[in-house]
């Protein structure tokens, strides 16, 4: 027990140390949304203190009771520190997406396991510590949005380029690949405007991520809410500059990329995930296999009509890919009309059906767990792939890699993003966000220094 007279939680953001993935570069990281909810959850005669492995190396603090969220690529790390403090007998309890889908093995190596958003149960975790009874496993409820709790800001690492934000939260489109209906639900959930607005009037960053799965929601109605939203922020004189993510219908509504210009919105990231409409119906990814292949370019290009860059998120290591197959998916994104783009590898996670598949029919390569989550994080192959060797696949994917972020080609992708959409500023950021996805792929590598962002 500390000495302290109050007590003392401490948060933990812990971080994959591979070189790899999105920690790479501190223009893609960004703030444990989570934790700093947590903290302004926890009573005030508690001190609390966040350490973020994006940002420093774990330096051991004491602590009455220890707190911890993790991706699966993040988790072992997080089982690691978890056994420094349970050794000193200090309590630990852990939460986030990947201990929802997994107690049983969080278990193992915490003393308590939140499942689901937090909000509806740490008041009780937090209570049933002082009264020593803490629970081996709470259950979280999808709960409304309105009042939310405000993360306590000031305890994130001042080194986040990007502040974070979310005003929905949930998902109804459920792909084969993606846990976020899991954990989130299969409705969006507004948060009240008024209420975003307030929250983002006090983030002290010029740049910020709107962590919505989809800003612009599946109907008229949403489409609607998100013009509200971004006519509320032109109206309050909130000069922000930033980024979201929406899917393929986010021009079918052509005032939703005008407002959002008009808020400061300068790249949104699309999932599109292949060309090839099999892999697309496959993944359930039923907005993309309506609309069609053709559509990418047209939506694109509407965007680009109101300066508005796109990110265009591409999948590469599907069940069925071969060489020739491969071999097109670079050319299209190199001919593509997006902006920047972002290769992943399919991986597997917890709590997707792609996951449950995989397991049942013994095609997991890397099953070693929990060390082998750490390379969940979408940089390796790890299952078997239908008919390719997986080394051979992976060694192919990062060729290719070669010539998705070609430093000519990323060149040329700026000036046609600044011709068509007007502005170099935001032809710089997507200039800068490829640069990022490549040093994602390959490491940390020597890129431009983003003087517009840092």
């Amino acid at each position: 027990m500390t000495s302290d007279k109050k007590k003392t939680l401490l948060l933990v953001n812990p971080a994959n140390k591979s070189g790899s993935g999105f920690i790479v570069n501190k223009d893609t990281r960004y703030q444990p949304l989570s934790l700093g909810i947590i903290a302004a959850l926890t009573p005030p005669d508690w001190k609390v203190k966040i350490i973020d492995e994006n940002f420093r190396d774990f330096r051991f603090y004491e602590a009455d009771l220890v707190g911890f969220t993790a991706f699966s690529s993040t988790v072992s790390r997080a089982y690691e520190l978890a056994k420094l403090y349970r050794e000193k007998g200090i309590a630990t309890v852990i939460g986030g997406i990947h201990a929802s889908m997994c107690p049983d093995e969080a278990s193992l190596f915490v003393d308590c396991v939140v499942i689901g958003e937090a909000e509806s149960v740490w008041q009780k975790v937090i209570h049933d510590f002082e009264n020593n009874n803490l629970q081996r496993i709470y259950k979280g409820a999808l709960t409304s949005l309105i009042k939310s709790p405000k993360p306590r800001r000031e305890l994130f690492h001042p080194g986040y380029i990007f502040a974070s934000i979310q005003t929905t939260r949930g998902c109804p489109m459920n792909c084969d690949f993606c846990s976020v209906t899991a954990f989130n639900g299969s409705h969006y959930r507004n948060r009240p405007i008024d209420e975003v607005l307030d929250e983002m009037a006090e983030i002290p960053q010029r740049n910020i991520f709107i962590l919505d799965d989809n800003i612009v929601g599946a109907t008229a109605k949403a489409q609607e809410r998100a013009i509200q939203l971004f006519s509320a922020m032109i109206s309050r004189g909130i000069k922000k500059e930033w980024i979201g993510q929406a899917s393929l219908n986010v021009a079918d509504n052509e005032e939703v990329l005008k407002y959002a210009a008009k808020s400061g919105c300068r790249m949104l990231f699309i999932g599109i995930e292949s060309e090839r409409e099999d892999q697309l119906a496959g993944a359930n990814k039923r907005l993309n296999v309506k609309m069609g292949v053709n559509s990418y370019n047209e939506v694109f290009k509407k965007m680009h009509k109101y300066g508005i860059a796109a990110i265009a998120g591409f999948i590469f290591g599907w069940e069925n890919d071969t060489i020739e197959l491969l071999d097109h998916r670079v050319k299209f994104t190199r001919e593509c009309h997006a902006d920047s783009i972002q290769s992943t590898l399919l991986t597997p996670l917890p709590g997707t059906r792609l996951f449950e598949r995989m397991k049942n029919e013994g095609r997991l390569a890397l099953n070693n767990f929990p060390d082998d989550w750490k390379h969940y994080g979408y940089e390796s192959l790890v299952f078997n792939p239908a008919f390719m060797d997986r080394q051979k696949m992976q060694d192919y994917i990062f060729k290719g890699f070669n010539k998705v972020y070609e430093p000519s080609l990323l060149k040329r992708r700026m000036v046609k993003t600044w011709w068509r959409t007007g502005s170099f500023i935001t032809a710089y950021w997507s200039y800068m966000s490829n640069w990022n996805y490549r040093s994602m792929a390959f490491g940390n590598i020597k890129k431009p220094r983003n003087w517009l962002l840092d």
